[in-house]
């Protein structure tokens, strides 16, 4: 009996096992021109999934006009082979990539690296849908000719030129400049690459560029942050120096003056929605700072696979990102780091004014029972005094049934003479009603 492997697998062991084989580098021998476009696909009201059918929408576009068929919806790699040029595509979260890819026929001059790219094969129509989305544009020309620094800054209209010796396999050139075209520029020297080492390294640098750009992303809401921040400092000083100077209202309060808590109130409500302002800030900064922090990681990993050596007389990437790229991850790291620091003041600065109101309330409260417990003994001795007058009250008429009881009996001749016998039951009747009285008290009370 034959039983399939597939019965012992688990059900995620073979789209795991093809994860890492779901991007793989194109295979380019120069001269080759690569154009790379980095589709910002992210809004913040639509679903992971809705942002990935946009993105497989606007890929259908492209082969429905080259007449080939389109990849599965839920597809997040596409490779195809149009004939006049290759494309590369790639879903991210955020964003999408297409890499085009062209090679010469015959090898061009650095000048002329760029005269010709992959992209005049795309349709205008379909370019026009990328309007307002494009987050990285670069050419690439991977040649197999060398050309001096002077050629090469002429290529690069005389920018800052950034350059690298690629493990002695490769140099590469950019200006990470937007040239007038609207393209980035990169020139890679192939000096001996082996298989599939130029589809390697092109891929690097095309992240590098992307990555670089969706990392910058969080530098304008870190700016735009820093006065929100300076306001909600400024307030949070303004009410930390109420709240010391509301510290006179709390001796008020445990004085007794009613109304020396309302300014405690009041702070509160203010310092919460405070906190509450913070709050709303730091949840709209937060996605976009923690991407920016995995972006630059991914930047920096990228130029340590490089493994550069310095070109004589030019700036290597990583110099260049240190000096352009840093400082702005810096700022969004620092105002993330500020935005937690204020975050905890604010709750610092809630608990102690909540705090500080819990104890005037509690002893508001206790003097509520002081008074509470003063109207009581005052009730209990008007009882007690009550108590003395009923005794006085039911021992007067006690007597004065006896005292008619003792004249019915002289009128009837009985030998019995009343005054006596009233005077005599006056000091029993007092006690009687004295005890009965003081034994029903105890008996209520337990």
């Amino acid at each position: 009996m034959s039983i399939s492997h597939a019965t012992f697998n688990h059900a995620l062991r073979i789209p795991l096992a093809a994860e890492v084989h779901s991007r793989p580098s194109l295979r380019l021998n120069g001269p080759e021109t690569l154009t790379h476009l980095a589709v910002y696909a992210r809004h913040e009201d639509d679903a992971e999934a809705h942002q990935l059918a946009s993105q497989n929408q606007l890929l259908a576009g492209l082969c429905q006009h080259f007449g080939v068929a389109s990849p599965h919806p839920e597809a997040r790699y596409f490779f195809h082979d149009f004939g006049s040029f290759r494309l590369q595509w790639e879903s991210h979260t955020e964003f999408s990539t297409y890499t085009f890819a062209e090679q010469r026929a015959h090898p061009v001059a650095a000048e002329h690296a760029f005269d010709q790219a992959p992209l005049r094969h795309i349709p205008d129509e379909w370019l026009l849908g990328l309007e307002g989305k494009v987050m990285a544009a670069t050419h690439v020309s991977l040649q197999q000719v060398s050309a001096s620094l002077t050629e090469m800054r002429h290529v690069f209209a005389g920018n800052l030129l950034v350059g690298c010796d690629s493990q002695n396999f490769a140099k590469v050139w950019t200006d990470f400049a937007i040239a007038p075209d609207g393209f980035g520029r990169v020139v890679i020297q192939d000096l001996g690459m082996q298989y599939q080492q130029a589809g390697r390294l092109v891929q690097r640098v095309l992240e590098i560029e992307t990555y670089r750009m969706m990392a910058l992303l969080g530098l304008p809401q870190a700016q735009q942050a820093a006065p929100v921040l300076n306001g909600i400092e400024a307030e949070l000083a303004r009410l930390s120096a109420g709240m010391s100077d509301a510290g006179d209202g709390v001796s008020d309060a445990l004085a007794g003056i009613p109304d020396a808590p309302d300014d405690e109130r009041e702070l509160l409500h203010k310092i919460t929605v405070l906190a509450a302002r913070m709050e709303k800030l730091a949840l709209e900064n937060s996605y976009r700072f923690a991407a920016s922090k995995a972006y630059y990681r991914l930047v920096q990993a990228r130029i340590e696979e490089l493994r550069e050596t310095r070109i004589p007389g030019v700036p290597t990437i990583r110099e260049f990102m240190d000096r352009r790229l840093a400082p702005a991850m810096n700022t969004c790291e620092s105002t993330e780091r500020r935005q937690q620091a204020l975050s905890e003041r604010i709750g610092r600065s809630n608990d102690l004014l909540r705090t500080r109101v819990g104890i005037v309330q509690e002893q508001q409260n206790r003097r509520i029972l002081e008074s509470l417990n003063a109207r009581a003994a005052q009730q209990l001795r008007l009882q007690q005094a009550v108590e003395g007058l009923s005794v006085v009250a039911i021992s007067y008429y006690s007597i004065g049934l006896i005292a008619y009881a003792g004249k019915a009996m002289k009128a009837f001749g009985v030998p019995l003479n009343p005054d006596l016998l009233t005077g005599a039951a006056m000091p029993v009747m007092l006690a009687m009603v004295w005890l009965g009285l003081r034994r029903m008290h105890h008996h209520v009370s337990r």
